[in-house]
């Protein structure tokens, strides 16, 4: 049985997320105080106590979904549990998931994530782009749609079989909601994000994105890693640096990266991170694969339980 890790991306963040893991678990409270010390503010006191609109700071959200989702992993392994064959992560995810595989340091990756979300969020001016998710029609016509409204806006996440995340600029989002619900959409909803993400309006973050990750050392992974930007497994460091830098403003394929994880054999799936987003995505996918999500004290003994 192969066992495939996924790694959640912005959104999966709360207040509170993971308090009760806290008090039984220090591997997490040991993570959050190194990513503390590396970004030089008390990361663990904003996902305790927020304010909210701390937490999600894209620069901010990256960081502390990162050390999370780090933790949880750790944890599983100190339990015991099974060793992944396969990764793959959601957007941020993806350094989760090299982090976890040991391509990257997690200090460094920390470090990385933070001014990766910095960069993010001055690539556009405030309430210039915006992202939507399109509900319950078929991709390629939303594709089409975006392809057909004037100005900037595209596929950001491919999520599930009728599932799109748009992103670009502020009125052709707009423009491409109103469209897709005349083209039969069950719902568009407008997500409160800081900027559109993932589209070519991300171009100019780019370059700088590339330094970054050019003075960061980054190694094969010891597990395989499936990428965001065509669903491949990941190979050389200079390949995953290069994926990683065109992942910022090209679409996540995450129905083809889940296709790709069970294809080389993974039935089960688990989603290392807080919330089940990931794991309701995959259900839609694929109803055959198990999925289990170890975000709580509940979650994770259930699925230790069943995952042998």
């Amino acid at each position: 049985m192969g066992i495939g890790f996924v790694f959640p991306g912005q959104g999966a963040q709360q207040v509170g997320m993971l308090d009760d893991l806290r008090a039984t678990e220090p591997i997490l409270n040991d993570r959050l105080a190194s990513a503390s010390e590396t970004l030089g503010f008390d990361l663990g006191e904003v996902i305790r106590n927020g304010p909210e609109e701390r937490l999600n700071q894209t620069s901010v959200t990256q960081p502390a979904l990162l050390a999370a989702s780090i933790a949880l992993f750790e944890i599983w392994s100190a339990r015991g549990g099974a060793a992944p064959t396969i990764m793959a992560g959601h957007s941020l995810g993806e350094y989760s998931a090299f982090t976890a595989a040991g391509s990257l340091r997690f200090n460094d990756a920390v470090k990385l994530v933070h001014e990766r979300g910095k960069l993010m969020e001055s690539a556009v001016p405030d309430g210039q782009g915006a992202m939507a998710a399109i509900l319950g029609l078929d991709d390629e016509r939303v594709f089409s749609i975006c392809d057909a409204v004037d100005g900037v806006v595209s596929a950001a996440n491919i999520n599930a079989p009728g599932q799109v995340v748009i992103s670009g600029e502020s009125l052709a989002v707009d423009n491409a909601i109103a469209e897709c619900s005349e083209a039969g959409a069950r719902r568009s909803v407008k997500l409160n994000v800081s900027g559109p993400f993932h589209c070519q309006l991300m171009a100019p973050a780019a370059g700088e994105l590339k330094s970054l990750l050019d003075d960061v050392e980054i190694e094969k992974p010891d597990i395989p890693v499936i990428h965001n930007v065509d669903a491949s497994l990941a190979g050389d460091p200079a390949g995953i640096r290069d994926c990683l830098v065109r992942q910022l403003s090209t679409p996540v394929r995450w129905s083809e990266c889940v296709a790709t994880m069970l294809a080389h054999g993974a039935t089960t799936v688990v989603e290392c991170g807080p919330g089940k987003v990931l794991t309701g995505l995959l259900r839609r996918i694929d109803r055959n694969a198990e999925a289990f999500a170890i975000g709580s004290v509940d979650d994770l003994s259930v699925a230790l339980g069943e995952i042998e």
